[in-house]
């Protein structure tokens, strides 16, 4: 896909700043309504396919799949011993990535953590400056909220609603599943609300076992409702359908793009229609402020490559670099109309951030299948789902809000039960026999949007382009950690249910951030006082100015949240389409 030539002499309708879910959405959306559009990305356009080669074998790379020597990727102890910027005592390596880059089949679209330093305390930040962001190796696991999200306030009493309701929104999740494909099996549960679903996978044999296991328990087991098309998609000549074929279980995305990414998915569509112009390596530095009006103008941004400022101009703004970079957006650009940051009169900027807690789970052994004929489960684009079942009809007394576990069984190409004592042929044929018998989960919940978890701008630090870094006070509390403990206990407990030998019970807790679903910085509301943005993503400030990615979320729920971004974002940019043909933008 050839880029057309951005023109900067121009004023476009609409300029969208990032690539990603919110950036491809946007891009989508606003060009079939006839709108002008500029796409900004930060990073530049890979070969994807050269970069992920999911056809090949550890063998047939030089260094069996993973990082060449002289990169290094950040580990769990990296993380949490030493303090962010995490490039001090690492100086031998020439390239520093986060711990998502540890393969070479990501190296190149992570960033390298020297060149996008942040301060404060730990986090592990993943970020992906490429077209299509994270995208091009997000997970894939494809949820909706529901009003048990939208409306948690209501149920238990903490933080606040949303200012819409699974109503106002499932038209659209309606739209996203209809465009882009979905597999799953429809379950009716009120608070994982079924999509418009494309044929799904198999569970395989354990999966099943645990799945009646805790059908008996009253909780559901389904499968994993991947973002990508089974049957394929008439209407998009980009992408092609699951053969269940590659090797889905790395880090990294699908190179025949079945899985969706940003610009198979809805980037090179919208070009299509001859309404978008793209510039990669465009480092956005500010959104620029029309002095008589207050309203935004266009942006700011340095070509990453030749270091050189340029501005455009554009009627709206549209900001979509991810839940932390937008922040960071708002922030630096200050003015003097804007003193504390653009869109950020509530002082809300950079709050009430939330994410998803990580790392309690376990690992079982199904014993009846030790020494069966190995299966081919390689190329699933996922196991299964276990929706969450706290606080639903019956409250915990020790913590608000609940979890879901994600999991999966099977052979792989790289077996599991490799760290079982011994050597040799005798360890071979122990490995053999057992790799199909083993069964794990992960849990996934929800951490509590707080004001007192937020992000500001470090005064001192800044990038490679002289943009100010972000600094984070943010920590897991009290409530995440009790959920944890419960994480902990009720999977070793459906596991035991199911008939499985225990192998492995982890408690540990993952690093702030290492579930990638940042949430929550410039959150929606009815009130300008408590809220940044309107029910359609608008800044209550500046009306010409949107933040459709995961900023605008009111709390994480504790389902993932790629779906539900590109859902709102399609909504608010008919808004958008619709305000600005009536003029009032």
């Amino acid at each position: 896909m050839t880029e057309p030539d951005a023109d900067l002499t121009k004023t476009y309708d609409a300029v969208i700043v990032g690539s990603g879910a919110a950036g491809g959405m946007a891009a989508h959306v606003l060009t079939s309504h006839g709108l002008q559009v500029l796409l900004l990305e930060a990073g530049k356009k890979l070969p994807i396919e050269q970069e992920l080669r999911s056809m090949e074998w550890p063998y047939d790379n030089a260094h069996r799949g993973y990082l060449p020597p002289e990169s290094h990727s950040l580990t769990f102890n990296e993380y949490t011993i030493r303090n962010p910027p995490y490039g001090a005592g690492l100086e031998k390596a020439q390239h520093l990535r986060s711990y998502v880059g540890s393969s070479d089949y990501v190296k190149n679209i992570v960033v390298d953590e020297r060149e996008n330093p942040y301060t404060g305390t730990n986090y592990a930040w993943v970020r992906a400056r490429c077209l299509g962001g994270k995208t091009n190796i997000w997970g894939r696991l494809a949820l909706r909220l529901s009003d048990y999200d939208f409306k948690a306030k209501t149920r238990d009493g903490f933080g606040e609603n949303w200012p819409i309701s699974y109503g106002d929104i499932a038209p659209y999740y309606d739209k996203v599943d209809l465009y882009l494909g979905i597999m799953g099996v429809k379950e009716n549960l009120p608070h994982l609300p079924d999509g418009i679903f494309q044929r799904p996978q198999k569970l395989n044999c354990a999966e099943v076992t645990l799945k009646q296991g805790l059908q008996k328990m009253g909780r559901v087991l389904t499968q994993y409702r991947a973002g990508v098309t089974s049957e394929g998609l008439k209407h998009n000549k980009y992408r092609s359908r699951c053969y269940g074929r590659g090797a889905c279980e790395r880090k990294g995305g699908c190179d025949i793009h079945a899985a969706f990414d940003s610009p198979t998915g809805l980037i090179y569509p919208a070009m299509d229609t001859a309404n978008l112009s793209l510039r990669t390596n465009a480092v956005v530095r500010e959104v620029t402020i029309d002095p008589q009006t207050g309203q935004a103008s266009g942006v700011r941004f340095i070509d990453s490559q030749t270091m050189k400022d340029y501005t455009v101009r554009a009627k709206v703004v549209v900001l979509a670099a991810s839940t932390l970079e937008s922040a960071r957006l708002l922030l630096v650009s200050k003015s003097r109309l804007h003193p504390n940051g653009l869109a950020n009169s509530s002082g809300q900027v950079g709050h009430n951030f939330c994410e998803h807690l990580m790392g309690p789970g376990v690992t079982g052994r199904a014993k009846d299948l030790v020494g069966k004929a190995s299966t081919l489960d390689d190329g699933r684009p996922g196991g299964f789902y276990l929706a969450r079942f706290r606080n639903l009809s019956e409250k915990q007394a020790k913590f608000i809000r609940g979890y879901g576990f994600e999991g999966g069984s099977g052979c792989s190409m790289f077996p599991s039960g490799t760290d079982v004592h011994g050597f040799g042929a005798s360890f071979k044929e122990e490995v053999r026999k057992n790799q199909g018998a083993y069964i794990s989960m992960g849990a996934f919940g929800e951490v509590l949007a707080r004001y007192e978890n937020y992000v500001d701008l470090d005064p001192v630090a800044k990038d490679k382009w002289g943009i100010p870094a972000l600094r984070f006070h943010y920590k897991f509390g009290d409530n995440e950690h009790r959920m944890a403990e419960d994480m902990k206990e009720t999977a070793q407990e459906m596991f035991e249910a199911a008939g499985f030998e225990i192998v492995h019970v982890r408690s540990r807790v993952l690093t702030e951030g290492w579930s990638i679903h940042e949430l929550g910085t410039a959150r929606m509301g009815n009130d300008p006082k408590t809220s940044v943005l309107n029910q359609f993503q608008q800044s209550h400030d500046v009306k010409n100015l949107f933040v459709v990615d995961g900023s605008a979320f009111v709390n994480a729920s504790c389902q993932n949240p790629t779906w539900t971004i590109m859902a709102l974002c399609w909504r608010s940019c008919d808004y958008l389409a619709d305000e600005l043909r009536k003029g009032n933008l």
